[in-house]
């Protein structure tokens, strides 16, 4: 007890003059126990008023990291004061519909958001006991991601995808499209963007306004220009509103977040300048946990009726898969959706390679009761023959389409079909799933029955079109 009145007393002292200034960081000697996490007020001589968060605490110096940058500081005349409390986020869905930056702060031309309650952005750790299994189909609308690469509410399903592809569209359009079919509860999306440029953050507001579905949107973006430790905070402010929609007001959630290979360069950065160990590539040793404690924020959990989706987009650079943050990120979620360059020269929409994509949760969230009887062995049956278009693709390049054999030409036909008319797609198309099953069955036909086998006859007798 006596300890907390102490904490209150020293929370709200200032300190006048920095130690040292390196890039975002700001250092301070003398000051009285500081917490790690700590949020700071900093006030420069110009009269601005800045934010900050304490990266490291020590007996001689406090380091402490500026979220709008440290330009225009002056080591004498920087007054610092410790608030004593961590970074919180004021939550309301009046936040839907709103444009914000990466701290919550409007960035539309309106007041702040302000809700009845302030949330800590680092979250609070979800039993594992009390999480329930995700069961439920999200229908995205794309006939590669709903039939192949199935979303199921509460998963986190990365997509991978590299420089100057269409992930920015795909990621608009899922927003645009997704629901979760046969649910009563208010559907929502959080869109946090870090490190984009203003003509695509433009893209992502346009795209929703003329939709309509701006009103069930809400947008975090820390655009390129803006100090990169920004970064690093905007994922945390856009699960803290998402957290409140689901836990508290009972909303299924869609949290879409790109690109995290931005956010993980901010990661690198701050690592260098504090002088630590890099680990892969340079990158902090903590990047596992660190992208974990993002990840793990979503989920469902028993007795609440809402639900935390989360979709993280990131370009791997040079279009290695094994990159450290595409490859730890495998490691956490549950699956991946993966770009292929190839498709995208060739012009398809979305380049979705469905060979190396894949969902974990997909078995337990589609068949009778929630998509279609016969999506399991659809699916199971088109993964087959696409990877035998590969191996067929490869044996032509060595020894020519003439000496195939004429099951080998018919593959080459499923082929060039499946990505014309089922992977390809319009950016406004939105299919139903049963839409989606058909094609898939269209694509199919074009081989003979015997070659399908991993359908049963019943399905087969039903379906096939041949």
């Amino acid at each position: 007890m006596k300890s907390d009145i102490i904490a209150k007393l020293r929370a709200g002292r200032e300190y006048r003059g920095l130690a040292g200034l390196d890039g975002p960081l700001a250092y301070m000697r003398g000051t009285h126990s500081i917490s790690y996490g700590e949020i700071v007020e900093i006030m420069g001589s110009d009269g601005k008023r800045r934010s900050g968060q304490v990266l490291d605490t020590s007996d001689d110096a406090v380091c402490v990291q500026v979220f709008e940058g440290t330009e225009g500081l002056s080591m004498p005349d920087t007054r610092m004061r410790f608030l004593g409390e961590p970074l919180t986020l004021s939550v309301s869905d009046s936040m839907l519909g709103r444009v914000m930056n990466g701290l919550g702060k409007a960035r539309d031309g309106g007041s702040d958001p302000r809700g009845a309650e302030e949330r800590d952005v680092n979250g609070a750790a979800i039993n594992p006991t009390s999480r329930e299994y995700p069961r439920d189909f999200i229908q995205t609308g794309i006939s590669v991601i709903d039939g192949m690469t199935t979303l199921i509410q509460g998963q986190k399903l990365p997509i991978f995808s590299g420089n100057g592809m269409s992930h920015n569209q795909l990621a608009a359009q899922i927003a645009r499209q997704a629901k979760v079919r046969g649910s009563k509860s208010e559907f929502a999306i959080v869109f946090a963007a870090m490190g984009v440029k203003y003509d695509i953050a433009k893209y992502f507001i346009d795209s929703f306004e003329e939709s309509g579905v701006i009103d069930n949107v809400a947008l975090f973006l820390s655009l390129a220009d803006d100090p990169s430790i920004e970064r690093t905070i905007t994922p945390r402010t856009a699960l803290t509103l998402a957290e409140h929609l689901a836990f508290d007001l009972g909303m299924q959630v869609l949290v879409i977040m790109t690109d995290m290979t931005n956010y993980c360069e901010s990661l690198r950065e701050i690592s260098t300048l504090r002088g630590e160990i890099p680990s892969r590539k340079g990158y902090p040793g903590y990047l596992y946990s660190n992208l974990a404690e993002l990840y793990e924020r979503s989920g469902k959990i028993a007795g609440k009726s809402g639900s935390i989706t989360q979709l993280p987009i990131l370009t791997m650079p040079n279009d290695d898969i094994s990159h450290p943050i595409p490859d730890l990120t495998g490691y956490i979620t549950e699956g991946q959706i993966v770009f292929d360059r190839e498709l995208h020269g060739k012009g398809i929409y979305p380049p979705i390679n469905p060979l190396p994509s894949l969902s974990r949760l997909m078995k337990d969230g589609i068949g009778e009761g929630m998509t279609r009887d016969d999506h399991p062995h659809l699916s199971n049956q088109l993964f087959a023959s696409c990877s035998h278009v590969k191996e067929v693709r490869n044996l032509a390049s060595v020894i020519g389409e003439e000496e195939l054999t004429q099951t080998d030409h018919l593959y080459l036909d499923f082929g060039d079909f499946f990505e014309r008319k089922f992977l390809s797609q319009r950016y406004d198309e939105d299919r139903s799933i049963e839409e989606t099953l058909d094609l898939a069955w269209q694509a199919l036909s074009i081989l003979p029955p015997e070659e399908l086998q991993r359908l049963t006859e019943e399905e087969i007798s039903a379906h096939y079109k041949g």
